[in-house]
Parts: C-alpha cells; structure tokens; sequence
C-alpha cells in the first residue's frame, strides 16, 4: 500500500468543536489547535507551535488558551513548548497554565525546570504540571477530556532494543461530539476502543513499512481503526 501523504493543514469541525492540525510529520513537528466555542487548547506544542497559533489566533486569544496537552516527550511533539511559553511570559499572561503529560515523561519536566531557573522571576503566571498516571476522565472549562495509554516506544541508546516510554492518546468530548487523538502508538486496543464511534478519529500511521509495526501503525493498520469513527484523519506519515 503506497503512503497517503496528508496536506496540512487539517481542519474538522462540528457542532462548535473545532482542530486544526497545522502539522505532525515524523522527526520534524506536530502541532495542533482545539477549539470548542471560544475555548482553546494546544495539543502536542512541536517545533512551530508559536509560529502558527499566531497566523491563526489574535494575541489575546493566545494570551488565553486554557491548556496543553501532551502525548510523549519525543522533541517532535513538545520542540515548540519552550517558545510558547516565554511568549506568554513576554505578553505578560497572569492567569495559570496547566500542562497534562503521561507521569514519567522527563523530558516535560526537565522543560519545566530549566525554564524556571531562567524565567521563574520574572514570570507572572504559574504553570502548572499536571502528570497523568491513569485513565480518568475529567473537565477541563468546557470539555470532558479521557486519556488513556498506548503503545509507544524508542530505541534504548544502552541496548538498541526498543523499549516502551510513558504515551497517552486523549479523547476530548464536547456538545455530544468527540475528538479522538491516539498520538504515536503501535497497534493497541486502547485505541481501537477510544476511536470507535468517535465523529472524528486522529490516527498516526508513521510505520516506514509493513514489516516496521513495532512504535507506530502501518497505514492499513491506523485505516481499519479509523474507518471505525464517522471520521478520520491519518497524520505523522514520513516523508
């Protein structure tokens, strides 16, 4: 099966619930905006994320977004975090920003923490790190958010074997309508039952070949699960 090649950016809205995926392309970037009425998120702050939401959102708006969410700590999917986070410093945002990360994932803390030590003083606002370690579901303003645990993995630079890492993929409710994100992940159950029914499905197929099933899904894999929601978007196809 030849590789669909996905042009972003990808956009989907229903019933008030609105994304953007402004890109998400293996070992470069993903970045995503969520909307639901005039509540905003980031979803997976990649390298350009500040770069975007600035073509997309007046500075205000930005100012405002009321989360992050992020699905692992691979620098394809939190490169953007620190840029984002001292423009809103530099904007002088006043209100807290939580941060929701599967527990384990250093690399969001180690952001965090450097940042401090550069930024802390002169910061007026405070973020807040909120480590998910289980599978419930809560609200956050106007969305009902379930995470839940996939199977990623990276090469271990002590074996070369591939070892699992901490990885979530979130599904957002709002309006009676749902947004399924399974970040990066192999083949898991987890996915195939959070993307089932959903009105749209958002599923990496980033597996190089067939034979390649071990940290990310074949496209025919991400397109059996996709076709199980009212809608799908296949993203992190290489390129």
């Amino acid at each position: 099966m030849s590789k669909l090649k996905p042009k972003y950016p990808l956009v989907w809205e229903k019933n008030g619930f609105f994304i953007k995926i402004f890109c998400s392309i293996p070992n470069l970037a993903t970045g995503i905006l969520l909307r639901a009425e005039n509540k905003l998120f980031v979803v997976d702050p990649g390298d350009g994320i500040l770069r975007d939401l600035n073509k997309e959102l007046t500075m205000p708006e930005i100012l405002d977004i009321k989360g992050v969410f992020i699905s692992h700590g691979h620098h394809d999917h939190v490169g953007g975090l620190w840029s984002f986070l001292t423009y809103l410093s530099v904007m002088n945002r006043t209100r807290d920003l939580n941060i929701y990360f599967p527990k384990g994932a250093v690399e969001i803390t180690s952001i965090h923490n450097a940042f401090q030590q550069v930024y802390g003083k002169e910061l007026r606002y405070n973020i807040n790190l909120v480590e998910i370690e289980d599978a419930s579901t809560f609200n956050l303003e106007n969305i009902e958010v379930a995470p839940f645990f996939v199977n990623h993995k990276e090469v271990s630079p002590d074996t070369g074997e591939s070892i699992a890492i901490p990885s979530l993929g979130f599904k957002f409710f709002h309006n009676s309508t749902s947004i399924c994100y399974g970040g990066d992940t192999a083949y898991c159950d987890s996915l195939v039952e959070m993307s089932k029914d959903s009105n749209l499905a958002i599923i990496e197929a980033g597996a190089d070949d067939e034979g390649d099933t071990d940290m990310h899904l074949t496209e025919k894999q991400a397109t059996e699960i996709g076709e199980s929601a009212d809608e799908y978007f296949l993203v992190h196809v290489p390129q």
